[in-house]
């Protein structure tokens, strides 16, 4: 098997309507496509990040609480990658978004932060 690339990531969100404007607006990811499935009654956003990458953000029905703290098993955080993190960190306290303080990497040097998504996932952004 020779895997390329990671194509996706999926995030579930309890309030569709505020993830979607988070993620579109506040994010400023651009809508690929949106499904209603209505048999589900569930939507799917496919969003792109950077031309390269793909969110699909998915609403369901009553949908179980994420276990984050203290860390459960499985993914941790999303990570994106900026080319200032100081001015990221300005624009995303502009949006009314909490960040937190910047760290550097003990291992590379490079600056880091975390912030969190309407349902509390934990997001970086990791300075190029």
């Amino acid at each position: 098997m020779n895997i390329n690339r990671i194509h996706h990531v999926a995030i579930i969100c309890s309030d569709y309507e505020k993830s979607k404007d988070f993620y579109v607006n506040k994010l400023g990811f651009t809508v690929l496509n949106e499904t209603f499935r209505a048999e589900r009654a569930s939507y799917k956003l496919g969003l792109s990040v950077g031309n390269t990458y793909q969110i699909e953000l998915f609403s369901f029905v009553d949908s179980p609480k994420r276990l984050s703290y203290p860390e459960a098993a499985g993914l941790r955080h999303l990570a994106f990658e900026v080319d200032d993190i100081e001015e990221a960190v300005e624009e995303l306290i502009s949006k009314d978004i909490v960040v937190e303080d910047i760290r550097i990497d003990e291992i590379t040097g490079k600056k880091f932060t975390f912030f969190k998504d309407p349902d509390d996932l934990p997001l970086e952004i990791y300075e190029r």
